[in-house]
């Protein structure tokens, strides 16, 4: 464990954004030839897949997303991230992995150097999958169009976990879909510039933007059924250089999550009929312009392999430690590999904040937060577990 802990601080000290993940692909590369392992790198872009051959037997898929997120580190961590990189639209930006993604690959490290050394008690072919640009929701997709399957071949299920804000040492999982479908789209509203003291001569796109932004809250609340989840987020509102020019555009980025194609649809259609609307009611001159993208599928935790895999989780963790019915709004692109493939997906969320060492009170930042980091124990030795068990219950 203590080289699992100095790999995990040297990958949380140098996050990369995604699709830039070099230098993280390269490291787990190292850490993973000396095991056994055929590595190949590269794979869809960045990615990194491991092959462990041994004997006859099914073939299983675990998995481990890499990339990082463009925010500024506030953990006070010894290790913390200082890191900036130059994103895809040009601008500098400080990097952070504050999704957990390093403790995930961690992980893997660990369970692929555990299942290495215990090769007589196993057969089959492990596939160790490292996969980048997950948090764009494009890494599988690119893995997958790069042929990993055919290249290293179709695997009978996918494993995979993610570190969250539960407690250390618990695992949590739900059966059917448990994260949700992500779509966005950056949109840009077309005004008329001028002078800000003369606002008659001119058609105000931010005046356009701010009616978009407070008419789309509705649109849950109002044309979504109870029983149905769906999110809508306007993440981002950019307009204009100056106090006292008004522009002539304005752009805002909206992201969508849902659990089902027809909510999905009504989501997706209510934000441009929405927009569409405000631009015709201030007079645009234009139509609004839409650009859907990062579009990620329902994850789905096959109930039938899911249920086998938890069995397994229970006689080793203990019932106690797990917690059934899991389901958030956030979304996750591994289940690409599954439904690619046409096998199952089992994922589970790993427990990652120990509350023992928390005042009464005390915040737990959630992921993404710039004060998100995971306890590295008891967070690695159960996920490293939680990986190993579920590997060695399908393989013979």
């Amino acid at each position: 464990m203590p080289d699992l802990h100095a790999l995990y601080r040297d990958l949380h000290a140098h996050p990369e954004l995604s699709l830039q993940e070099f230098r993280t692909a390269g490291v787990l590369a190292d850490a993973l030839r000396p095991l056994g392992y055929e590595v190949t790198t590269g794979v869809g872009g960045t990615g990194v897949v491991g092959v462990l051959r041994n004997g006859d037997g099914p073939t299983v898929l675990l998995r481990a997303d890499i990339d990082a997120l463009p925010v500024l580190e506030a953990t006070g961590l010894p290790y913390a991230s200082t890191v900036r990189a130059t994103n895809a639209d040009g601008e500098d930006v400080p990097v952070a992995h504050a999704c957990g993604h390093d403790m995930h690959a961690t992980c893997l490290i660990g369970a692929a150097e555990r299942l290495a050394s215990s090769r007589d008690e196993w057969s089959g072919t492990l596939l160790v999958v490292f996969q980048p640009a997950e948090e764009l929701g494009r890494g599988a997709r690119a893995m997958v169009a790069d042929g990993v399957f055919e290249r290293f071949g179709t695997p009978e299920v996918v494993l995979a976990q993610h570190v969250s804000p539960l407690p250390a040492g618990m695992l949590a999982y739900g059966t059917g879909p448990v994260m949700a479908a992500s779509d966005s789209v950056r949109v840009t509203l077309s005004g008329r510039g001028g002078h800000g003291s003369a606002p008659e001569t001119t058609v105000d796109p931010v005046l356009m933007a701010a009616h978009c932004v407070v008419r789309l809250q509705g649109i849950v609340s109002r044309e979504i059924a109870p029983s149905e989840r769906a999110v809508v987020t306007v993440g981002r509102l950019q307009a204009g250089t100056k106090e006292n020019v008004i522009p002539d555009t304005a752009e805002i980025g909206v992201n969508v999550r849902s659990f089902n194609e027809h909510v999905r649809g009504i989501v997706k259609a209510a934000v441009e009929r929405i927009v569409r609307a405000e631009a015709a009611a201030s007079g645009a001159p234009r139509e609004p312009e839409f650009d859907w993208y990062d579009g990620t599928p329902v994850l789905v935790s096959d109930p039938d392999a899911t249920t086998r895999t938890m069995a397994a989780f229970a006689e080793h963790f203990g019932k106690n430690n797990l917690i059934p019915g899991a389901v958030v709004n956030a979304s996750e692109d591994v289940g690409v590999f599954g439904a690619s493939a046409g096998v199952p997906t089992v994922f589970w969320f790993l427990g990652g904040t120990d509350f023992g060492r928390r005042e009464p009170g005390q915040p737990v930042a959630m992921n993404h937060a710039p004060e998100y980091a995971p306890d590295l124990e008891p967070t690695l030795t159960t996920g490293v577990d939680a990986l190993v068990v579920a590997a060695r219950t399908w393989l013979r």
